[in-house]
């Protein structure tokens, strides 16, 4: 699914160096490289904060904290996502509101936001979802309207734009009051390790975050908040120092895998290519079709004899599982999450898919087909 060491050997030389220095200075944490990553990340995002730390699921957990959200607040957030997603919110108490997603497009509704908002909501978490930004504009407004919070899951699209109907544009995790990322290796852009980020244009909120994420304090052993441990560590801020300058080319790469791919499948009636919205460029983190007609699981027995990798991305929606079951929610009310993960199934998709492997998966995928 992931070509990772391809990728490295390109930029080998590069790396070896960055860790190297890292090691000599015996700066693990907290270390320079640790800023410099930071703001060489607020530059190409156009934010005036990044925050670094753990992983992204602590990047969602920091931002609920610094938002002052309280225990049984209710948090709206899409039903067909990643489990960090709800977990974050669940782990503090908070209480998940789960929404349906929209059919083409597999982000959050904004019509189906609208609908859940109640008298405990506080905050809304869009989920930017295979690479392609949610609707922010129309989520910005409900939430002024409202007066909520937004928390931007931007972990699937680093360096996708959104676009506003003015054709004004920002980067995805740049819109909400917060926005968090992860820097998990396979993602778009990751390190060899685990990492995350909160981005704002809040100082106040800047500050909590940076407070929170390291134990509360705000000068050394005076603790000002409840905090969490929970940094960037110098190596993976040095690897991901290189990696950022090359996203770009990443995602350009990955969007010529996509290309290929849709012209390859348009014309199959069992299968529906990703939908493209007009107001989000695609960076494809997945590259995700739906395919009809009950034959998803047959196609990915049929691509695993071919030694062709597929994943389903998410194969049990939360509303059904066995965790969040305390959440008394009805099948009833998720039709369309249910459909999505009886169609989806996402291909190989990275930086390095040379033209022989896109012409082997393709001829196949449409051989079954035939």
């Amino acid at each position: 699914m992931v070509d990772l060491k391809i990728q490295y050997d390109k930029i080998s030389s590069q790396v070896d160096e960055a860790i190297g220095s890292v090691l000599k200075s015996t700066a693990f944490i907290k270390g320079p490289e640790v800023r410099l990553f930071e703001d060489d990340l607020q530059k190409y995002l156009g934010v005036k904060h990044v925050i670094s730390c753990a992983n992204g699921t602590d990047a969602l957990q920091i931002a609920m904290m610094a938002l002052g959200l309280k225990q049984a607040d209710e948090v709206i957030t899409t039903d067909f996502t990643f489990i960090a997603t709800v977990e974050a919110i669940a782990l503090l108490g908070l209480k998940p509101v789960l929404v349906e997603p929209e059919e083409a497009s597999f982000n959050i509704s904004p019509e189906a936001i609208i609908k859940a908002i109640g008298p405990g909501t506080k905050a809304i978490v869009p989920v930017h979802l295979f690479g392609q930004c949610a609707d922010m504009e129309e989520i910005m407004k409900i939430a002024a309207k409202h007066n909520l919070f937004v928390i931007e899951d931007a972990a699937q699209a680093t360096g996708a734009d959104y676009t506003y109907k003015n054709r004004t544009f920002k980067k995805a995790g740049t819109i909400g009051h917060i926005g968090t990322t992860s820097f998990f290796p396979s993602k778009n852009l990751g390190c060899y390790g685990d990492g995350g980020a909160l981005y704002t244009n809040d100082d106040s909120l800047a500050y909590k975050i940076r407070s929170i994420s390291n134990h509360g304090m705000k000068a050394r052993y005076y603790h000002d908040d409840i905090g969490v441990n929970s940094r960037l560590d110098t190596i993976q801020a040095a690897v991901l120092r290189i990696k950022l300058k090359y996203l770009e080319d990443y995602n350009s790469a990955r969007n010529a895998a996509a290309r290929f791919y849709d012209e390859a499948f348009s014309g199959c009636p069992d299968i529906r290519i990703p939908e493209r919205v007009n107001y989000s460029s695609h960076i494809f983190h997945q590259y995700t079709l739906k395919i009809l007609n009950g034959k998803r699981q047959a196609l990915k027995e049929y691509l695993e004899s071919k030694k062709i990798p597929s994943m389903i991305y998410y194969p049990v929606p939360i509303h059904l599982q066995e965790a969040y079951a305390f959440l008394r929610n009805r099948r009833k009310d998720f039709p369309i999450t249910d459909k999505l993960c009886s169609e989806v199934l996402s291909l190989p998709m990275h930086t390095e898919l040379d033209q022989e492997q896109l012409e082997y998966i393709t001829t196949n995928v449409l051989k079954f087909f035939e």
